[in-house]
């Protein structure tokens, strides 16, 4: 391996590294404000959210593949099953719109 290769690792890994320290440097032993926190909890599912929407909509051609599957599984998810349900259930359904269409 190059010796610029392995610079670019390390870089990579610093410029990676400083974002996440940077936080816990700065905000040790400090409380951030209630709505800020609020904020802060709901990035995770918006990310996420970010994430799979386009997904779902590109998964095919057939559009109402994805948005069949979506729905499934909020339904599912919103009975308050477990996760694996959430999935098996959302794969039933397409399977069976696949058979039929």
């Amino acid at each position: 391996m190059s010796s610029e290769i392995v610079w670019m690792i390390i870089g990579m890994g610093v410029v990676t590294y400083i974002p996440r320290m940077l936080p816990f440097v700065l905000f040790q032993g400090k409380e951030l404000p209630a709505f800020l926190q609020g904020v802060l909890r709901n990035v995770p599912y918006a990310t996420l959210g970010a994430l799979i929407f386009p997904g779902i909509l590109f998964i095919q051609e057939d559009i109402w593949y994805g948005l069949l599957g979506a729905a499934a599984a909020f339904i599912v998810a919103y009975l308050g099953a477990n996760v694996i349900i959430v999935v098996l259930g959302s794969i039933a359904v397409l399977t069976l719109y696949s058979y039929l269409f």
